[in-house]
């Protein structure tokens, strides 16, 4: 059974190596989440240690999705702190341990997700990522829209410009 949870600052901290573990995990199985291919623990340790920052300072709200009490997922909301924004946020980092793919947990965190931010009244959600990556159908699958696609918006691990293609929803 999946339950999702949005994380204090605490209970993140509390998460952290296995948060690490998914981001790891995600990056060297070839997602696209802004890392290079082999990612080292200590990059993905540095990163998750900004994002409980960040959720400490309400910039960040943090979900994990537990599966059966392991951790099998995260996602991330950021409210836009701009006065014209407040009626938006950005979806980052959506990502599932490989070992639990294909078992509804991306859906799960993302309708968490779209129901903290109607909660708090953020009516337009907007995404990006790599076209033909595992996220797209699960997006287009949750009523995204696709906006369209930036070339070269990106650096692979061998140095090669890659494409991202951006993605919104109103709730």
């Amino acid at each position: 059974m999946t339950t999702i949870a949005l994380l204090s600052h605490a209970e993140a901290l509390a998460a952290l190596d296995g948060l690490v573990e998914i981001l790891v995990d995600s990056v060297n199985s070839g997602a696209s989440v802004g890392f290079h291919r082999p990612m080292a623990v200590a990059e993905a340790d540095a990163y998750w240690q900004d994002i409980c920052a960040d959720v400490g300072r309400g910039r960040v709200l943090l979900f994990a999705a537990y599966n059966d009490g392991q951790l099998a997922g995260t996602a991330q909301l950021q409210p836009s702190p701009k006065p014209n924004g407040r009626n938006r946020a950005e979806v980052a980092k959506v990502l599932v341990h490989s070992a639990f793919r294909r078992r509804g947990i991306g859906r799960a965190l993302m309708d968490a997700l779209e129901a903290e931010a109607r909660r708090l009244g953020r009516t337009t959600l907007v995404l990006d990522t790599r076209p033909g990556d595992a996220g797209e159908p699960l997006y287009a699958g949750c009523g995204y829209t696709r906006v369209g696609e930036i070339p070269a918006y990106v650096v692979d691990e061998n140095g090669r410009p890659d494409a991202t293609v951006f993605y919104y929803k109103l709730l």
